[in-house]
């Protein structure tokens, strides 16, 4: 396998300072009707796939998964157990997984840089529409709720869930403007080639 193929050290450890940041999001944690909290975690899915990309977003969270599996309470509101992938959010999760590559293969298009409408535009579309698709169904099945009704209350959480594109737009653009070599080394290379305005078109 070749080296652009591969992960190397410094990638691996990209991968788990995701997985834990989406873990401390996790703290953050408002209950709503219907079973599934309004949380941050989301917030680090969509940043772990405009920064890390397509291929390592992903193992992030299932990083984050699978200590939820065997039972570390790593989810918002300090939840964990295979109960949580039978439950009303079992569809979010997997939407996470899923989102999170659709939200790096939308923002790390065509070239390394990222640009701001590309970004806003991954999150939307990953961080928003592919974990709802997969969520509201889901959430539908397990509390025996009609999918209409269940689509009109996660609208709910709509308000929110753009702020987080906003913020993690601006927090992506950000990170490459200061430290260019958290979206991977091959990346800081051409960061010197570009200058901070470039970002924003």
């Amino acid at each position: 396998m070749s080296a652009s193929h591969s992960f190397g050290a410094r990638d691996l450890a990209r991968i788990a300072i995701f997985a834990a940041l989406i873990i401390v999001l996790g703290t953050v944690s408002v209950p709503l009707p219907g079973g599934v909290p309004v949380t941050a975690q989301s917030l680090a899915v969509m940043l772990a796939g405009t920064v890390l990309g397509a291929r390592k977003a992903p193992l992030a969270v299932l990083i984050v998964l699978v200590l939820a599996a065997v039972g570390l309470p790593v989810l918002s509101g300090g939840r964990g157990g295979i109960g949580v992938f039978v439950g009303p959010t079992a569809g979010y999760l997997l939407g996470w997984v899923l989102g999170a590559l659709v939200v790096g293969l939308i923002a790390h298009t065509q070239d390394r840089q990222p640009r701001w409408w590309r970004v806003a535009a991954g999150t939307l579309v990953g961080g928003i529409g592919v974990i709802y698709v997969f969520g509201v169904p889901v959430q539908a099945l397990v509390t025996g709720v009609d999918p209409l009704v269940t689509l009109l209350s996660s609208l709910a959480f709509l308000p929110g869930d753009l702020l987080k594109v906003a913020l993690v737009t601006v927090l992506t653009l950000a990170l490459w403007r200061a430290y260019p070599r958290a979206f991977g080394r091959n990346n800081s290379a051409h960061a010197g080639e570009r200058t901070p305005s470039n970002a924003l078109v």
